[in-house]
């Protein structure tokens, strides 16, 4: 997993939904779970494709705050895999100098995932690599409240006149993190789901039908090839854009 520098018409931040585990077992006549199990082979492809294309953020929604509401069984076992993942994959992480984030409402979790948690990201924290965040318990609309409130605790007698864009913006989750360039959705569905809906508000969004155990290093080719033919223009003219 090499780090090399970035290309031109490369996205700086990749943020994926990985849609369609659960559907991929369904298919197979197998539990979910075992398509959450397979959905990690493709969560390795991902980032070492985008650590050796030199891609700085990859994050990956893995668990939303409207998941909890899944049949309990289901949940546990996501939480075991969860820590399985932590416990097998962060020493190769670290290896390969990417630091570990990870993003949402930790109080939800077990005591014992919330310190692998803590730990991993200690392990991680000064690497020079790209910047890999989890979002679990993770929901958009939780991410700014949450932010309010993180501003109004650091503000106070302040009145929320006072706050603007870029004042809320220091309190978001992937502050310190250029925002999504690229949003890639697999399964089929085309909706973002509650996932950085502050941060992703200028994110090229690509939508495959690709279950996600299925998307591999050419389905990110796919997308990084269609991300390197869009032209972004944050609101303004395409004649503006060129002047640039």
């Amino acid at each position: 997993m090499s780090h090399s520098t970035a290309e031109v018409g490369l996205p700086q931040h990749v943020a994926i939904i990985m849609d369609g585990n659960g559907r991929w077992a369904k298919q197979r006549y197998m539990p979910r779970y075992i398509g959450h199990q397979k959905g990690r082979s493709a969560v390795r492809k991902t980032i070492q494709y985008c650590a050796e294309r030199g891609v700085k953020a990859l994050t990956l929604f893995a668990f939303s705050t409207e998941n909890w509401h899944r049949p309990q069984e289901e949940v546990s076992k996501l939480m075991d895999l969860f820590l399985q993942a932590l416990q097998k994959e962060v020493k190769t992480l670290h290896q390969h100098q990417v630091r570990l984030q990870v993003i949402g409402q930790r109080q939800a979790f077990s005591q014992s995932l919330q310190q692998h948690i803590q730990q991993a990201e200690l392990l991680t924290q000064d690497n020079p690599g790209m910047v890999l965040n989890i979002a679990a318990s993770y929901g958009g609309r939780w991410d700014i409240v949450q932010a309010v409130k993180s501003w109004q605790a650091d503000n106070p007698g302040s009145s929320l006149q006072q706050l603007d864009e870029a004042g809320l913006a220091k309190y978001l989750c992937l502050a310190d993190l250029p925002t999504p360039d690229l949003l890639i959705r697999t399964g089929g569905e085309q909706r973002l789901s509650n996932f950085l809906i502050w941060q992703a508000a200028y994110a090229e969004l690509y939508f495959t039908p690709t279950l996600w155990p299925d998307f591999d290093e050419d389905c990110l080719a796919q997308a990084f090839a269609f991300y390197a033919e869009r032209e972004r223009r944050f609101g303004l003219t395409s004649e503006q854009v060129s002047e640039c």
